[in-house]
């Protein structure tokens, strides 16, 4: 007999040692069978693995382990996303150098993740930051170069000067750096692009044959693409008000039904009319200023009061030469968006309305509601955003949005006017419509260049006679200086004495390598494609693998990336395909975002955190009390949040897993919460799925005992009859098994892990009757058995290992396929009918399925809550729907 109780200190390492030696997880490429690749984000080597990672690589070694079984080609790959700054950051603040820092992660975070059990194919691994990887990323970037799908353009962009570093938006806060606190500079810089506006209308189709994508995430890409259809208007600028003489200012909108609602314009900051205008106007120039210090991130616009100045200039309504209107400069105005210029209908728009309530401009609502009477309706606070007909808007009045849409275009198409400043070319007097239908997209390129060291080099040299030359294919990879300092501020690369120095590659002159590095979401893009043959050294992919084991058939991750890492790695599989690099448009055909892991956060009475680690929680009859375990001291229990170093409510994976074992936490990570949702850490709960490893142990184990023992062994071959009791339990066997399949291929892993329980139990209550079984009871036993451990396999394959052992099974279990369901255990002889009186639900009744109609009514009328219902009445008829559902009339 084996021990009592299931060590699995003792028995984790020992089968993942027996899993690494015959490479089991290991799939190949020419595997005749059907392939299934499943994929969860890989991870950055920050130095070690969080709780929400064992979440995250355990939901896809379920499916992964699953699919193996089922007879599919499994690939379930490994690698590191191991550019970045923290690596710099690490340089700079502990003298490591960027790699070394790097790769010592990655062997800490490796071991890591083999402690979990995880049935990943080792032999893929790559970290983004191996010259043999990003040798092909820049082959491609060439390759995109070629193909007009790279480019380099000016931008306008936010600077340090102290680190002297290019900032995102976000890193803005309150105009200084994020991480310097310099003031923030607005510069104007060469910057690499990559052209994914050129698909704006592909990607957005796209996302309607995505159907295993998560609705929320194709919503989120649907608004970041942000199509919409409007018209290009020229309002006409009187131009006495105007700095230089300007004559129009071009407004994008999708609400020209609402023109004659308009009270004022507003431009960006940066947009010329303003610059133009600020030249000769200090006060403008100083709220110009003042709206860049505090920064253009969209957070901070959507969140921040809304702040105008008045330029003076006025427009000119487009169908009344009398009616003007002020141009303000707006600090919610973008010039990035459309034509950095807006026109303001504030009854119809809140940010609108709260500008014109500020300043005082009034508003006139142009769109009533239906029922509503036009001559009551007025807009005080809240703008009218909704249908309706138009009013207050002449020619316009009573139409529908979109009939008023219409008539505006249709007018403004036909309505011409001179251009301004017509090319020379072109002959006095060139004409054009005063407006012009368009469509318009809220994506814009993809800027890729990053001013730091620790990326992946971009393949061009700037030569002063020559310009922008790629580096030959055959000299690459351009690979990263290892003899770098940080003692200065900025890019390394560039105070490298030479590393950026080299000739020039068509006339052998003076020249110098790019020194800006690609943005890490570049890595990202493509590794999924590359872990198809990672041992390709002279193309990144094999055309004939790479389109046959792709796309993903389940990518796994955060919703944090649901909008950028997605929409940029669609974008490089179709620069990819149209470069010769694959044949497909889409790289993932199931996506599944996982909620957090979020635990309770515990302070001191000085509002310091503590650790969970360091905190007893008792509960009394006063509810729950925290104090420290050293002290005694008091603690207060807060709110429930997403882990977090700062908050220090996080959980160390290795203390849990050297406590419980990995299949504890894997099982805890897969019970507590449906996959898509937050999962709240309990200790207690915790506790629980250890007990029932242990219970299942001991199922095993007694399952195996009365197997084998000479008085009821059971037979080795299958009964030719079933008792009731054999029968009963083989139904329950069979029937979890097709329900564990179905919510494994759904991923509802807490609902698989709850049918598991239930047939857990159902085993239990028949190994604690008394007696010896009957053979073909014996015989159900071991098969219940033999199921039940290839239930729990995918969740907690070390426990199933050694179960599989224990019931004499030949093999590994994680080489064994899938249990085959015999269906006609499925069919119930009983059904459950729903019991009416008079239309109004009083109970329900079970007989056998193929009972006739005089027994149902047999059995529904001698239940106590029908007679109550009908209190004495004579029953006028009963009406059955088979299967479902009778209704006893009164």
């Amino acid at each position: 007999m084996s021990s009592e109780r299931y060590n699995p200190r003792e028995s984790e390492p020992r089968w993942q040692r027996q899993w690494d030696e015959k490479a089991i997880f290991a799939s190949a490429n020419d595997d005749p069978r059907p392939k299934y690749y499943v994929l969860e984000m890989f991870p950055y080597p920050s130095g070690r693995i969080h709780i929400g990672h064992v979440r995250n690589y355990t939901l896809g070694d379920v499916l992964a382990r699953f699919m193996r079984a089922k007879g599919f080609n499994v690939l379930h790959p490994m690698g590191w996303d191991a550019f970045g700054l923290p690596a710099e950051n690490a340089a700079i603040e502990r003298k490591v150098a960027p790699k070394a820092w790097t790769y010592d992660n990655i062997a800490a975070m490796k071991k890591q993740l083999q402690s979990i059990g995880l049935s990943l194919d080792w032999s893929r691994e790559f970290a983004t930051c191996d010259p043999s990887y990003y040798k092909h990323q820049q082959k491609m970037f060439l390759d995109f170069l070629r193909a007009g799908l790279a480019e380099r353009e000016k931008r306008k962009i936010n600077w340090d000067p102290v680190d002297m570093t290019v900032l995102a938006n976000e890193q803005v806060i309150d105009g200084r750096g994020w991480r310097s606190g310099a003031i923030v500079e607005q510069r104007e810089m060469n910057q690499w692009v990559f052209k994914i506006t050129k698909y704006s209308q592909e990607l957005l189709d796209a996302l309607d044959t995505l159907d295993r994508w998560p609705d929320k995430v194709r919503l989120m890409q649907r608004n970041w693409i942000g199509r919409s259809e409007g018209l290009l208007v020229r309002f006409e600028l009187d131009p006495a008000t105007t700095p230089s003489g300007e004559t129009e200012l071009k407004i994008f909108t999708t609400r020209h039904d609402t023109l004659f609602g308009t009270k004022f314009m507003a431009i960006a900051p940066d947009h010329p009319l303003a610059q133009a205008a600020a030249a000769n106007n200090p006060q403008l120039a100083a709220f110009i200023a003042e709206t860049k210090r505090i920064g253009t991130a969209q957070e901070i616009i959507d969140t921040q009061e809304k702040q105008g100045f008045d330029t003076g200039i006025r427009a000119i309504h487009p169908f009344d030469p009398s009616w003007k209107l002020p141009v303000y400069v707006a600090n919610f105005v973008l010039m990035e968006y459309g034509t950095g210029a807006i026109f303001g209908c504030p009854a119809h728009d809140q940010r609108d309305l709260d500008f014109v309530n500020k300043y005082g401009l009034g508003n006139t609502p142009v769109v009533c509601p239906e029922g509503q009477d036009p001559k009551t309706f007025v807009i005080t606070d809240t703008a009218y955003d909704g249908d309706g007909r138009m009013i207050n808007s002449r020619f316009l009045d009573g139409m529908t949005i979109e009939q008023a849409k219409e008539e505006v275009a249709k007018r403004l198409e036909t309505t011409m006017r001179p251009l301004p400043n017509p090319p020379p070319q072109a002959g006095e007097g060139r004409v054009a419509a005063v407006g012009e239908r368009q469509v318009n997209f809220r994506l814009r390129d993809w800027g890729i260049s990053r001013q730091r060291y620790w990326g992946c080099p971009i393949p061009v040299i700037h030569c002063p006679k020559c310009d922008v030359v790629a580096v030959p294919d055959k000299d690459l990879p351009v690979v990263l200086p290892e003899d770098v300092s940080f003692d200065k501020p900025g890019n390394a690369l560039d105070h490298h004495p030479t590393w950026k120095h080299v000739p020039c590659p068509q006339c052998g002159g003076k020249a110098t390598r790019e020194t800006d590095t690609m943005d890490t979401f570049v890595d990202s893009s493509w590794y999924f494609a590359r872990f198809t043959d990672p041992w390709n050294e002279t193309a990144p992919t094999t055309q004939p693998v790479v389109n046959r084991m792709m796309p993903v058939d389940q990518y796994i991750g955060g919703v944090e990336h649901a909008i950028l890492h997605l929409l940029y790695s669609r974008f490089f599989i179709r620069a990819m395909k149209a470069t010769g690099h694959i044949g497909m448009d889409e790289p993932f055909a199931g996506m599944f975002t996982q909620g957090m892991v979020v635990h309770e956060t515990y302070q001191k009475a000085d509002g310091s955190y503590v650790t969970p680690a360091e905190v007893k929680v008792e509960t009394g009859g006063n509810g729950r009390r925290a104090s420290l375990l050293t002290s005694g001291e008091e603690i207060s229990i807060g709110s429930i949040e997403k882990m977090s170093k700062s908050k220090r409510n996080t959980v160390d994976p290795d203390d849990i897993i050297a406590t419980y074992g990995a299949d504890v936490a894997r099982w805890f990570m897969l019970s507590d919460s449906p996959p898509d949702r937050d999962v709240i850490w309990s200790d207690e709960r915790v506790q629980g799925a250890s007990r029932f490893v242990q219970r299942l142990w001991r199922l095993v184990n007694q399952s195996a005992e009365i197997a084998n023992e000479i008085d009821t062994a059971a037979p080795a071959a299958r009964p030719a009859t079933f008792g009731a009791d054999a029968l009963g339990l083989r139904k329950a066997a069979h029937g979890a098994l097709d329900k564990v399949s179905t919510g494994i291929e759904k991923l509802h892993f807490n609902v698989c892990l709850a049918h598991i329980r239930e047939f857990a139990n159902a085993l239990a209550e028949v190994l604690g009757r008394d007696g010896p079984p009957s053979p073909d009871l014996a015989w159900s036993v071991r098969e219940a058995a033999i199921i039940l451990v290839q239930l729990f396999a995918p969740m907690m394959p070390h426990l199933a290992e050694e179960c599989w052992t224990v019931l004499g099974q030949p093999g590994l279990i994680s080489e064994a396929n899938w249990p085959q369901i015999e269906r006609d255990l499925l069919i119930e002889d009983t059904v459950t009918l729903v019991v009416q009186v008079n239309g109004k639900k009083r109970g329900e009744v079970t007989v056998a399925r193929n009972a006739q109609n005089p027994e149902i009514d047999t059995a529904v009328l001698a239940l106590d809550a029908v007679k109550q219902a009908l209190g004495g009445k004579a029953v006028r008829k009963v009406i059955i729907v088979p299967m479902r559902i009778v209704n006893v009339v009164g």
